[in-house]
């Protein structure tokens, strides 16, 4: 069995955050993502691109719509594949 884990965050308050902070967070994720390579659990990883990147594709009544950005009312963005 394979599972996906998805990671959800808001941009601005990771953004926010004093350097050293980011710096431990991302040294804990690192640190766990390699504990579960190490146990063979591991299977792949990818970062998505930024919301200021982000497109928006809606299909209503048969009709395709493209805008950029996340949905308006989305507070957090989506963070893995």
């Amino acid at each position: 069995m394979k599972y996906l884990c998805l990671v959800y965050q808001v941009e601005t308050e990771v953004d926010a955050l004093p350097g050293n902070e980011y710096d431990a967070i991302v040294d804990e994720v690192l640190a766990y993502r390699n504990e579960l390579r190490a146990s063979g659990h591991y299977i792949d990883s990818s970062p998505l691109e930024p919301v200021s990147s982000a497109t928006t594709l809606r299909v209503r009544h048969g009709q395709m719509s493209i805008t950029d950005g996340p949905f308006a009312e989305t507070r957090e963005q989506l963070g893995g594949y």
